[in-house]
């Protein structure tokens, strides 16, 4: 039987922290795709590297990398991390723009070399992208996916358990929405500890407090790095849909998704709970919101519709 396999575009940190959770599963080979002008050698440089420690890290699925495309062939997954950072005196429409163009173009030679493959989107901004990603591959919603809600629930469910002292696979909330810091929508009301709902445990200022910090949670994390962005928690959100995808594990996931009438938003992407096995997206689930929850969710529907329609061809 033919062995998984992921492809991985763009090697950065993130890109390069992911080959390294994904290949210690030991669940697929991983290929690192890059382009030499922007990341030299560094792509080869990763893979040959984690290569080195499969001897005693135990696992025996291979990594490696490449310039082009052939090596990716029928990958089961893409996941897509390229992209640029935004640069001084460039507006929100170039930035928006010039990642498009490589979203664009990375998603079309990879589902040339990988017709059904499910793609993952991360490249920013998110949900715009993966407008961009679905029009380029051509293929149906359940297989263009992005990931943003996976990473701010991660934040929110362990800033949660931080505050009362549990662990944090005993939090179970999830934030949908949007992916930016002011689009993303923590479901307060539905949010349990042990079954128990927040709202019982803690204060009202204190849940505002942590929904807070959660909503600008890349932010913090950016201030604190200086230079640079977040890469361990949004590899280890990646990586548990590409696992749950290549294992059909059908887990439950917040993720951004085409919505088809969830919340009464159409054709747009936004979070929401999905089931994640093979062939991607399989359910969607919608949450029981509150009014200003609801309110909240289909603003940040809109608002990601705004930003798609300044994306030019």
């Amino acid at each position: 039987m033919a062995r998984k396999k992921v492809t991985i575009i763009g090697a950065g940190m993130t890109g390069g922290a992911m080959a390294q959770r994904l290949i210690e599963l030991d669940i697929c080979d991983v290929v690192l795709q890059d382009d030499p002008q922007f990341a030299g050698t560094m792509h080869h440089g990763k893979a040959l590297d984690e290569s080195q420690a499969g001897p005693w890290s135990g696992y025996s699925m291979q990594i490696s990398a490449t310039d082009g495309w052939d090596e990716t062939a029928n990958s089961d997954v893409v996941v897509v991390t390229a992209g640029a950072p935004r640069k001084p005196g460039m507006s929100r429409e170039e930035l928006l723009n010039n990642n498009a163009a490589i979203v664009r173009a990375k998603v079309a030679e990879a589902v040339k070399h990988s017709p059904n493959a499910v793609i993952i989107v991360l490249s920013n901004p998110m949900d715009a992208m993966c407008h961009v990603a679905l029009k380029a591959s051509g293929f149906p919603r359940e297989r263009v996916i992005g990931q943003g809600g996976m990473l701010d629930s991660a934040r929110y469910r362990y800033f949660v358990s931080a505050e009362l002292g549990v662990s944090p696979q005993d939090v179970h909330g999830y934030v949908i929405g949007g992916h930016t810091d002011t689009t993303m929508v923590p479901v307060v009301s539905q949010t349990r500890v042990g079954g128990v709902p927040l709202t019982d445990l803690l204060p009202k200022e204190k849940v505002d407090a942590l929904v807070a910090r959660a909503m600008r949670g890349g932010a913090e994390i950016g201030e604190l790095y200086k230079t640079g962005s977040a890469y361990f928690a949004p590899s280890a959100a990646t990586i548990a849909m590409v696992e749950s995808v290549l294992l059909d594990q059908r887990r439950l996931m917040p993720c951004s998704v085409l919505h088809q009438g969830e919340y009464g938003i159409q054709d747009v992407y936004s979070g929401t709970v999905c089931q994640l096995g093979e062939g991607g997206i399989q359910r969607t689930f919608e949450l029981r919101l509150d009014d200003d929850e609801k309110a909240r969710v289909v603003d940040a529907a809109n608002k990601t519709k705004e930003l798609v329609a300044l994306i030019t061809e």
